[in-house]
């Protein structure tokens, strides 16, 4: 691996035969190899159920989806949703689309999720969801988030989508709220080309789940269901529509490449875990940055470095040295999101100031972490950081000091 790039391929001779074993049956379509694929995630996470999706956006799209056909309407529009103000634009997006009003709150600058204070004063008698975004492989302090609203009724829904494998006190995150939302897109933790999962206990949001995956039919519902009663009439079944749904189904390829990375998964979260002691080691006391601070077990999705507001660096100098190395990096989710422009079509509300959201944005970025062992990479990244890295040329060394001093046309 020349550099250091933001994630690497997962995939070995045991991902193509599975693939090659669907192109033999020439079944392409979602079938038995996406509910084995659900059956074994269901038990790795420790949830009664899971629903495979065609990403983790769409996991989201319908996990929202879900609480407004419940029998007693657990959410309807207008209802106010607490959501961060850093995450993913997916995260929000099915929110506004079902006619939520989000309140967003500010993160701390250390875990990267809620700032718990901010979050505890933002709760009031309207709110009725909150949205918990487990933020680059950082699990939430689910104790302390569940005493605010233990004696409210108040619905926790989690955005896993970028923690798969963390633990809280020994519980996979993904499995505090109601419902819980995962990727497996190419750079997660692991990936299925594209694809997404919803978890749940529960019976009722997991059979409104198949029938909204799936157009809103009766097709994929088992006969004893809680969603509609099925005839035995195979013909009457087969496009018979009873939610207004989508089309949001995995294909097989990706159910057979599931059920081969899922068998690796725990070896990646290993060397992932392993690779952040790396970094942890480098950049937990530094004196320019703030790196994310673990709650429970992290499964390190990438490393975010945040530049502290004492140092003299700047984030633009930073970057340069970067790219210069060959070092790819990316914001920190989507910073800010009420910064984005997309915000003017949304009903929301700002709690407080959203300072460590601006503070972020300006000034911090993440790099990508690996299923293997990156001591090379991470190596690399420290010394381009403490010392200016590699020559940029055959005459010298730069360093960020001197850096900071140019005037870049």
């Amino acid at each position: 691996m020349q550099g250091y790039s933001l994630a690497s391929s997962t995939w070995d001779e045991k991902e193509l035969n599975a693939i090659n074993e669907v192109i033999k049956s020439d079944i392409f379509t979602m079938g038995k190899k996406v509910a084995e694929f659900e059956k074994d995630f269901a038990k790795f996470v420790g949830s009664k159920y899971a629903v495979m999706t065609s990403s983790g956006s769409t996991a989201n799209l319908i996990a929202t989806a879900a609480l407004f056909y419940t029998k007693n309407n657990k959410l309807k529009r207008g209802d106010e949703v607490i959501v961060p103000a850093v995450s993913w634009s997916t995260t929000y997006y099915p929110l506004h689309q079902y006619g939520l009003k989000l309140k967003f709150v500010d993160v701390d600058l250390h875990t990267l999720n809620y700032d718990l204070e901010a979050l505890k004063n933002a709760i009031s008698n309207k709110t009725k969801m909150i949205m918990c975004v487990n933020l680059l492989g950082n699990p939430n302090d689910f104790d302390a988030i569940k005493a605010m609203i233990c004696d409210k009724n108040i619905i926790l829904l989690e955005d896993n989508c970028e923690s798969m494998g963390a633990e809280y006190k020994g519980k996979q995150a993904g499995t505090f709220g109601i419902m819980g939302t995962f990727s497996t897109f190419y750079s997660h933790h692991m990936a299925t080309m594209e694809g997404g999962f919803v978890v749940t206990d529960d019976e009722d949001l997991y059979h409104i789940l198949l029938c909204l995956r799936a157009h809103g039919w009766t097709r994929n519902l088992p006969k004893e269901n809680l969603v509609a009663p099925k005839s035995d009439d195979w013909f009457s079944e087969s496009f018979r529509f009873v939610l207004p749904g989508y089309n949001v189904r995995p294909v097989e390829m990706s159910g057979a490449i599931g059920i081969e990375q899922l068998k690796k998964l725990p070896n990646f979260l290993k060397h992932r875990r392993e690779n952040a002691k790396l970094f942890q080691k480098y950049f937990a006391n530094h004196p320019d940055f703030i790196i994310q601070q673990e709650i429970g077990s992290s499964s390190w999705f990438g490393f975010s470095l945040i530049i502290k507001p004492t140092s003299k660096l700047k984030r633009a100098d930073i970057i340069k040295l970067l790219e210069a190395n060959n070092i790819e990096y990316r914001p920190i989710a989507t910073g800010d999101f009420t910064q984005n422009e997309v915000i003017k079509y949304f009903d929301y509300e700002i709690f407080g100031e959203l300072k460590n959201a601006k503070y972020l944005q300006e000034n911090g970025f993440f790099v990508g972490n690996h299923q293997i062992d990156i001591s090379n990479q991470i190596n690399l990244l420290n010394s381009v950081i403490v010392g200016g890295g590699r020559p940029l040329n055959n005459k010298f060394q730069i360093s960020i000091a001197y850096l900071s001093e140019l005037k870049v046309a």
